[in-house]
């Protein structure tokens, strides 16, 4: 990283199942055209300890490897935050791929917008028979008011208009609202409507991410979806947002992280 003064890290949990996709994950950020001064690491995280990482990921300086007990992804994406050395914190699911540019329309948007906590993108299906999918409830580009994604994600079933695999934010905001919350699964939705309860964000009408559909990804299994512990989780993720814009009516301060 010769001359470089600034840095994305991306944090990818991984589980067994999802091993196998790792490759495509490298080879999206490899792809990425960084800005003038600019380059990513990428925070590789085992929900686990078997060492299958330093077999499978390539040599390559930018990559940090991870592990710990198994706790479930929410666990692995913060236990990762410890090796975070960025400017700015991106997600990025094994079994994802980012889109060319990606990385550089998120940091374009905190440069022109510096008053923003966190960017969100479109999203691409990427469908088992390789066809992709959009949607068709994207908002228009530009600024995200405070609270307007929980406002969305309780009209809309649970569902917010943004989607949290692409979120990228500041770590100083990541850091004060606890890293990713402490569920099986949703706890990537949990931090993008904390996150906007507290802080503006962006959203950039570029697609920013294919989002792998198969059978072994955790949100198509059954348990996902078990209604008592689903709803469960919906009311703790809305309950911490509603308590988070009720205790802090004039959100957190953000700042470029030192």
């Amino acid at each position: 990283m010769e001359n470089v003064t600034q840095v994305v890290s991306v944090i990818t949990p991984v589980h067994a199942p999802s091993v196998e996709y790792l490759a495509g994950a490298y080879d999206s950020l490899v792809k990425q055209a960084m800005p003038d001064g600019w380059d990513w690491q990428w925070l590789v995280q085992e929900d686990g300890q078997t060492g299958t990482l330093a077999q499978v990921l390539p040599d390559d300086p930018r990559i940090s490897i991870g592990g710990g007990r198994p706790g479930g992804p929410g666990v692995a994406r913060t236990l990762a935050l410890s090796r975070v050395a960025g400017d700015l914190v991106k997600v990025l699911d094994a079994d994802d791929q980012l889109m060319v540019g990606a990385l550089a329309r998120d940091i374009a948007a905190f440069e022109t917008h510096p008053h923003i906590g966190w960017t969100t993108s479109r999203v691409l299906d990427l469908m088992p028979d390789g066809s992709t999918v959009g949607w068709d409830m994207d908002p228009d580009g530009g600024p995200i008011s405070r609270g307007a994604v929980l406002t969305f994600w309780k009209a809309n079933g649970y569902r917010a208009q943004v989607h949290p695999a692409t979120l990228c934010i500041r770590p100083n905001l990541l850091l004060a609202l606890g890293g990713w919350m402490a569920l099986p699964a949703s706890e990537d939705t949990g931090l993008l409507l904390a996150a906007s309860a507290v802080s503006e964000g962006y959203f950039t009408r570029e697609h920013g991410l294919l989002y792998r559909k198969w059978p072994g990804q955790v949100t198509s299994q059954a348990a996902h979806r078990e209604p008592v512990e689903y709803e469960g989780r919906m009311k703790i993720i809305e309950a911490r947002a509603e308590a988070l814009a009720t205790m802090l009516p004039n959100g957190l301060p953000v700042t470029h992280a030192a």
